[in-house]
């Protein structure tokens, strides 16, 4: 699920969807208009699934999509090399996705953990 809004509404540590990718903004350098044109903002982005940096330029009334990314709970139930699977506490669903290197001493069996769900994409997101 996504959102339009125009380039002057974004944020630091808001996201924007940039070549079809959920991104976190790192940076947002706007400039003033010149003699025959508008104000230009410069968006700079780290993506929220794959950690690559994308940047896009456009005017500041330039209308851009922005995921619609939610933070859920779910309990892990089984752990399987680099495969975890996860039954969501709200609707009891179950699914399994990779676990990252970072994670896997973090990650118990039975435990509960968060989760972003971003473009049909699912991510744990455990915070220190």
């Amino acid at each position: 699920m996504k959102e339009q809004v125009e380039m002057k509404e974004l944020k630091e540590g808001r996201y924007v969807i940039i070549d079809d990718e959920a991104c976190v903004i790192k940076s947002i350098a706007k400039s003033k208009p010149g003699k025959h044109g508008a104000a230009k903002a410069r968006v700079d982005a780290i993506g929220l699934f794959d950690n690559q940096k994308r940047s896009i330029v456009g005017s500041v009334a330039t209308k851009i999509y922005v995921p619609i990314v939610e933070r859920k709970a779910a309990q892990v139930l089984t752990i399987t090399g680099d495969i975890v699977q996860l039954m969501d506490m709200a609707d009891f669903s179950t699914f399994e996705i990779p676990l990252p290197e970072e994670y896997k001493d973090k990650v118990k069996e039975g435990e509960e953990v968060q989760y972003l769900t971003a473009l049909d994409k699912i991510k744990i997101d455990i915070r220190t």
